[in-house]
């Protein structure tokens, strides 16, 4: 169960933010992960200079949507099922986790000429996550009916930065191979390792809320 955050405060998000984006610089998106955020926090974010926004569950985002939705660009981070994709769509920039054939359905059902998606790429063999395997991405993108704009990938988790550097860079590759612009790669443990790795947007979440 997610542990929400009583108040947010946003000069403490803002100094981090400022301090994020002075490893980053200019080329990389910075995403707040929003899933610890209460619907009546999410106005602080806006103050601290938040314009990026990713949620995980659709009940959630409905919420915030409806309540702070011109404040922020709004992603979806969360691990996808097929038939809430179209209640999805309309409220999303980008969905960072496409990865079966059901979700490619309900975007050819659903999807229009200005949906991106990014596909979700499980490069460590793990049965717990999501994700295709690399040797799919083609297929993926040859039968996906909207625009797949980039790659997205979890690492094992693991208290050293370093042991997801081989995991970025592999996505970087395979990004390049396939002439994708967006990387989707790194939270809170890792962003760092994945910025020097070519990642073009960062997830993070308790590293700047808690």
């Amino acid at each position: 169960m997610v542990e929400l955050i009583r108040e947010v405060d946003p000069d403490l998000v803002a100094k981090r933010l400022e301090r994020v984006r002075e490893v980053t610089g200019d080329g990389v998106e910075i995403l707040v992960a929003c899933k610890y955020v209460p619907l009546d926090q999410m106005g602080a974010l806006s103050e601290a200079g938040v314009a990026l926004v990713g949620e995980n569950r659709l009940q959630n985002l409905e919420a915030k949507h409806a309540e702070w939705g011109d404040r922020f660009v709004w992603d979806f981070i969360g691990t996808l099922q097929s038939k809430k994709i179209k209640k999805l769509l309309p409220l999303v920039r980008l969905i960072h986790s496409v990865a079966s054939e059901s979700a490619l359905d309900q975007l050819g059902k659903h999807g229009g000429p200005d949906t991106e998606v990014l596909l979700e790429v499980d490069l460590a063999g793990e049965e717990s996550k999501a994700g295709i395997p690399p040797e799919a991405i083609a297929d993926f993108i040859d039968r996906c009916p909207v625009t797949v704009s980039g790659l997205m990938t979890m690492p094992p988790y693991s208290e050293d930065p370093e042991s997801s550097r081989p995991y970025f860079a592999e996505l970087a590759s395979l990004g390049a191979e396939h002439g994708l612009s967006r990387l989707s790669m790194g939270t809170s443990q890792d962003w760092k390792v994945a910025v020097e790795e070519g990642s073009t947007i960062i997830r993070l979440g308790s590293s700047l809320l808690r």
